[in-house]
This record gives structure tokens, C-alpha cells and sequence, in this order.
């Protein structure tokens, strides 16, 4: 075994779900709770007076450097703090980085973390009250950046009204439907069938957020409790961000931890790693029902770690939306009777925001040191964007960790121009209908025009909107006028 081969020997999990909110900890101080507890997982507390680099998941607070808080406060002052970019994929990426690190000598021992208490931010809002932001006030230089954050929208697809996951995501799942010749309720049976797996997951999870037994006729009824947010998706369809949670991963060399002690039973050893992203705007996507991105990110993975897909035992594939875990299993040839999560998803197990994928990787490991199989972590930021893959395994690679960048690959593919002054005959190609707490609100769709360019437009026609979640409209002719309205009888 190489001694410098890196191995996870410690993954924290902190819930904060309090009654009484006013006694709540601040963000960093949740990620401070989790990082204690990846100590004790790994059996050596000791190891936080050690810690080399400390990543922080960039966040929804304001700290400039959450990473000093934390590792002066567990006994690291000698630490180098980063502080990521946003994005789903960041939790990845920091431990393929920080394994890239330690086989190459460079570091023993790191720490990706990341935190949020939206939950209780909101509930001491109604009160007048504020969570505690100590933290924040504390006068500290900036971290070190990690990643860059580049935006994943232009300002033409903002002034059309396409900004938000839930209208993208929605967007995405219609073109799914339509490529698989599947009627709405047919549609709408199926991605509520897929939740209902990941409910029973999460229900089954100590750590989750939501422990409610949901059917798949619970999760796709729109109901006061359960209302539509984007057609087809009800709010049990959508990544649930009102969590507070720490999350912690603690990650040393062969050396260091038999140097410290740690027992062969914490290990799991990374074994490959890649990271990709498609076009940062997702209207110049060929399409919206298949991701080179995905593809290539993932296969690739897999070839690096010599696997198939069919020798991981257990995954988890991001899900803030079911287009979401679509694309990624449709592009990596996953059994649609798979389980693919191993906390309950975004929308149950809860999603803190960017740092959702440190608990996804801290699932996997506690399934992997169970078990003895093999782990696959998909994690995805932006609009089905920015993907980062790990696999990992409680044996020791055959062949040294490896990460690629397969970016090369991904950008061999074409883009699609877009029209951003349409005027004339349009295809239909995808839409969502967003809704309010009053009903439908507005009707967005895309259309490719007669010369194959993309155009992005929207109606709040009601009898359309009704029409369009009832029938299917993709495939349909419409008429763009120069204002950018759309003609289309219901």
C-alpha cells in the first residue's frame, strides 16, 4: 500500500432542528460541531491540532474566512483556510484536490467543510430576531479563494424570465417527458415513483431533515402542504433549502493515519476522481434531455477506477430536481430500479446549499465501511453545469488516485446559438408552467426557430397555461411576434 495514497478516515453530520431557535448556533459554528464529530469518527481527536488545510464551502453568510474561526477553535492555528466558490460540485472537487495534495506530498491531513441555518435564519426572522453572527464580526483577512464563481446566466435568459433551479430544472424534466413519448400522467407517475425511493431513504437516515413517509401519490398531488412550484414538480420535488446542518471530511494519508492510529476499519480510499462542466449558459445546450457533461464526466470516472456501473454498490446522484438524477443516470446506463441515494436527496434529506455533496459523501462512506462495496458520488452545480464524480472504496486503489479534467472532451461538442430578438415561426421544444401560492403564473418556453436557434420566450395566457399541463405542447408550431409574445392557441 502506498503510504502516501489518500484515505477519508473521519465524516461528521450536524443537525441543528430546534423548537426553541433563539439558543441555534451560527453557521460556522455548525460546521465547527462537524468537524469535531469526523474527528471523533475517525477514533482521534488529536488529529485537529494537525490539520494542514482547512476548505469551507462557500455559503449563504458572510464570513471572509469561516475556515480560521474553525481551526483556531479545534487547535489548528497553523491551518491554510480556502473558501470555495459557489456550487453544487465544490464538495467534490475540494476532496479530489486535497487527495491530489497528499499523494504528492504536499499536505498529511485536510478538512472540507461546509454549513447553513437557513432553517433557523428564517424561523428567529418571523420572531424579529437575528441568528447569532459572531463569527462574521470578527475583523479577519479574506481566504484563500477556491474556484471561481462565474455566472450561470446571461442577462438575455434573465430579462426572458429564465434565472431560477426551479424554473430550469422544471424545463429540463418537459424535454425528458417528451423524448421518452411519455404521456403527462404516465410522467408524472414515474418521477413521483423515483422520489418516493428517495423518501424511504431518507426516512430510514438518521441525519435527515424531512423523516415523513411520503407515497408516490403524496409526493406528485399538489395539496396546501405539498403545492406546485413548476410544473411538474410539487415542492416534494424540490431541493428543500430551510435545513440547518454541518457537514465534515476529514482526509490524510496512509502515513499519517497509521502514524496517528486510526483504526483500518475508518478507511475509505478515494480511487478516482473528475470534474467537467457544460456550457455555463444553459440556452446554448444542444438539447435539454441529454448532457455530454454528465456523460463524460461520469464514464470517465469510472474508467479510471476500472469499474463499471454495475460494480458500485452504493451512489448518490445528485438531486435537487428529478431531471437532475435523470440526465445523470439516462448518461451513465444506471438500472432505473437502482437506489441512487444514500442520504435521501435534496428534497428529504435536505439540502444546505452548496455543502449538500459533503453529506453525500460522508452517506457513502458510512455505507462503504458497512458493506465493503464500492461507492460514486455525482455532484452537480449551476443548471445541470458544473459536475465533479468520485469513486471510492474501503480497499486500496489497484493504481495511484487519479483526477482528470475532462473538459477537452466535453468541449467538442457544438452549441446552439440563441435568438435573442425572434420574430416568426417557432418549435416548441420544452416549457414549464411556474406557479405562485394563487395558481399558475406564468408559461415559459423554449423554441427553436426555422434556422435552429434557440429562442426563449413566455405567456401568462391562463387557459394556455392550464392547457399545457394537460397536453402535450412540445413539437407544437407558434407564432413570435416582435415583442416577443407568443401566439398559440390552446
Amino acid at each position: 500500500m502506498d503510504k502516501r495514497s489518500p484515505v477519508i478516515v473521519g465524516v461528521g453530520q450536524y443537525k441543528q432542528k430546534l423548537d426553541d431557535v433563539t439558543s441555534a448556533l451560527e453557521q460556522y459554528r455548525l460546521m465547527e460541531e462537524a468537524v469535531r464529530l469526523a474527528a471523533d469518527d475517525a477514533g482521534c481527536p488529536s488529529l485537529l491540532t494537525s490539520i494542514d488545510q482547512m476548505l469551507v464551502i462557500g455559503g449563504m453568510w458572510r464570513y471572509p474566512d469561516p475556515g480560521r474561526l474553525i481551526a483556531e477553535s479545534v487547535g489548528s492555528p497553523q491551518a491554510h483556510t480556502f473558501l470555495t466558490a459557489m456550487g453544487g460540485n465544490m464538495p467534490q472537487a475540494c476532496v479530489s484536490e486535497v487527495c491530489e495534495l497528499i499523494l504528492a506530498n504536499q499536505i498529511d491531513i485536510a478538512v472540507v467543510t461546509g454549513g447553513e441555518a437557513v432553517y433557523s435564519k428564517n424561523k428567529l426572522k418571523k420572531l424579529g430576531l437575528e441568528l447569532p453572527k459572531d463569527g462574521a464580526e470578527k475583523e479577519l483577512d479574506p481566504a484563500t479563494p477556491f474556484g471561481e464563481n462565474i455566472p450561470m446566466s446571461s442577462e438575455h435568459e434573465r430579462n426572458s424570465g429564465f434565472y431560477m433551479p426551479t424554473q430550469i430544472y422544471a424545463l429540463f424534466e418537459s424535454a425528458i417527458r417528451f423524448s421518452l413519448g411519455e404521456t403527462h400522467e404516465n410522467h408524472r407517475n414515474r418521477i413521483a415513483a423515483l422520489w418516493e425511493g428517495f423518501n424511504k431513504v431518507a426516512v430510514a437516515n438518521p441525519h435527515a431533515w424531512v423523516k415523513s413517509p411520503m407515497t408516490a401519490e403524496d409526493i406528485k398531488t399538489a395539496s396546501p402542504s405539498n403545492r406546485m412550484v413548476g410544473y411538474p414538480y410539487t415542492k416534494s420535488m424540490n431541493a428543500n433549502s430551510f435545513v440547518d446542518y454541518g457537514g465534515a471530511i476529514i482526509v490524510c494519508s496512509v502515513e499519517k493515519a497509521q502514524s496517528l492510529g486510526i483504526s483500518r476499519d475508518r478507511w475509505v480510499f478515494p480511487h478516482a476522481a473528475t470534474d467537467g462542466h457544460a456550457s455555463y449558459l444553459f440556452s446554448q445546450r444542444d438539447n435539454f434531455h441529454e448532457s455530454p457533461a454528465i456523460r463524460i464526466t461520469g464514464k470517465r470516472c469510472f474508467e479510471l477506477a476500472g469499474l463499471s456501473v454495475d460494480e458500485i454498490g452504493h451512489m448518490d446522484l445528485y438531486s435537487c430536481f428529478p431531471s437532475c438524477v435523470q440526465l445523470i443516470m439516462n448518461e451513465l446506463g444506471v438500472s432505473p430500479d437502482r437506489v441512487v441515494t444514500t442520504t435521501g436527496g435534496l428534497p428529504f434529506f435536505g439540502g444546505p446549499m452548496n455543502s449538500y455533496v459533503i453529506h453525500a459523501i460522508a452517506s457513502t462512506v458510512d455505507a462503504i465501511r458497512e458493506t465493503g462495496e464500492k461507492g460514486y458520488v455525482h455532484a452537480n452545480g449551476g443548471y445541470a453545469t458544473k459536475q465533479a464524480c468520485g469513486v471510492y472504496s474501503s480497499m486500496p486503489p489497484k493504481k495511484p488516485f487519479k483526477r482528470v479534467n475532462v473538459q477537452p472532451e466535453i468541449d467538442e461538442y457544438p452549441l446552439r446559438e440563441v435568438d435573442e430578438t425572434p420574430e416568426g415561426s417557432a418549435t416548441i421544444e420544452a416549457y414549464t408552467v411556474m406557479h405562485s401560492r394563487h395558481g399558475p403564473d406564468a408559461a415559459l418556453i423554449s423554441t427553436l426557430m426555422g434556422d435552429g436557434r434557440r429562442a426563449l420566450v413566455s405567456t401568462d395566457d391562463q387557459l394556455l397555461m392550464t392547457a399545457m399541463m394537460e397536453q402535450e405542447y412540445i413539437g407544437r408550431t407558434a407564432d413570435i411576434t416582435e415583442d416577443g409574445s407568443i401566439s398559440l392557441s390552446a
